[in-house]
């Protein structure tokens, strides 16, 4: 009895460590810079029209536009921002063109705050700009 709780003891002992270090060593994406690949896997990069010139705007560029984003993630030499508005939310994915290079917004989306539905992108980023 006293072997099989010694061995109980030290398995949650072992999942707390790695467990604390998944809570206290994450730091924001925009306090670290993201890593640039010499591998680029080129995405497809959404039609501009209408956006406001926020296709192929980088990260910098955009939180000087709308603000301070509410969510900025990071995975990999990919972006997200996600900027909110009294009505919408924007989400703008950033990826690197070529390697190397700095990331650019390639896609945006923009949706309801209430009820996640759709909404014209244009509108939302005119909505963020007038905040």
């Amino acid at each position: 009895m006293t072997g099989r709780f010694i061995v109980l003891s030290m398995l949650w002992g072992a999942l707390g460590l790695a467990l604390s270090g998944c809570v206290g060593g994450a730091r924001p994406a925009a306090d670290r810079p993201a890593p640039r690949s010499s591998i680029v896997a080129v995405p497809q990069v959404m039609a501009a029209q209408g956006l406001g010139g926020v296709i192929g705007s980088p990260a910098g560029a955009l939180t000087r536009r709308f603000g301070n984003p509410r969510i900025d993630l990071a995975e990999g030499d990919a972006r997200k921002l996600q900027f909110a508005g009294p009505s919408c939310v924007l989400d703008i994915f950033l990826y690197p063109l070529s390697a190397g290079a700095e990331p650019t917004a390639t896609y945006v989306d923009a949706r309801l705050r209430q009820g996640g539905a759709a909404v014209d992108q244009g509108a939302c980023i005119r909505e963020l700009e007038t905040r």
